[in-house]
Parts: C-alpha cells; structure tokens; sequence
C-alpha cells in the first residue's frame, strides 16, 4: 500500500475514535454497572467530539455532524449488547451439555460471525461518513494521531 493510501486509512481510523467509543458505550463497556441510557451516551458522544475537534480544528458544523454520525451508529451497535450475552449464555449451555451438538455450535459460530459483520458494516458506514465530513488536511491530522496510538491502544 503506497504511503497516501496509508495516511488516508489512518485518518479515517483516527476520525472514527469516537465511533469505536461509541460502540464501547454502547455495548455498556463504558461504566461498571450495564449500559449508558440514551441520554448518557449522547452526552458522551458529545464530549468525545468536542475533544476530538479541538485535535483538528473542527468547525462547529462538522462537529454537529461528527456527533450526529457517532450517536447514529451508537444507537444502530446499541442491541449488540445483548446478543453478545444471549451468544455467551448459549455457548455455556451448549458446551456443558451431555452430548456434543456440532451443528448447534456451529450454528452459534454462524450466528456470531453475522452479528460481528452487521456491525463492522455499520461502523465502516460511519467511518466514511466521519471522512466525508472533514477536510484532506483534518485527516490528516488524525492520521497522525492514529500513528502514535499505534501500540498503545489495542482495538480488537
């Protein structure tokens, strides 16, 4: 991959930080006790972005459509929570079992996939529509930021 394509990925990586926090906030990583109401999380958003902004010079417009971005696909990611704990419940009772189900377990593997592909969908879709809303040099930026990230943050 040649190095603008590189700074370019990277900054759209940077640009959606506050699109994986939301996802975080979402699945209710974001506190000890499960997840944020609504209300929380928007605010959150909000916060993630205004700090985001400051980071690249952001305009108020593009900070009004990065939140509105990130508290989409906050709401879209939010059921995941639950099929996540509905995927683990049924791994624990097919694995304990007195007979060994492949083709059940396979079909929580299939099922487990799709969940996870439905939101790398949805947050790719947000990541675009993040890029879309800054400039060249803004990603940039971002891209730059995402390289020093790099090794400190795991986002797997």
């Amino acid at each position: 991959m040649n190095r603008f394509r590189r700074i370019t990925l990277t900054g759209m990586i940077g640009a959606i930080g506050a699109l994986l926090s939301a996802r975080a906030l979402a699945q209710g990583q974001g506190r000890l006790h499960g997840p944020l109401d609504p209300a929380e999380m928007d605010e959150h958003i909000e916060r993630m972005v205004k700090h985001l902004a400051v980071e690249i010079d952001a305009t108020p417009e593009q900070q009004q459509k990065l939140a509105a971005i990130a508290k989409d696909a906050a709401r879209d990611l939010a059921p995941l929570r639950g099929q996540v704990a509905e995927t683990r419940q049924r791994a624990i009772e097919l694995l304990s079992a007195p007979e060994v189900d492949r083709a059940a377990i396979e079909q929580l593997r299939a099922t487990k996939i799709q969940h996870a592909d439905n939101a790398s969908r949805r947050l790719t879709r947000a990541l675009a529509d993040a890029a879309e809303v800054l400039t060249p040099e803004q990603r940039k930026t971002l891209a730059e930021r995402a390289a020093r990230w790099q090794g400190r943050r795991h986002w797997g």
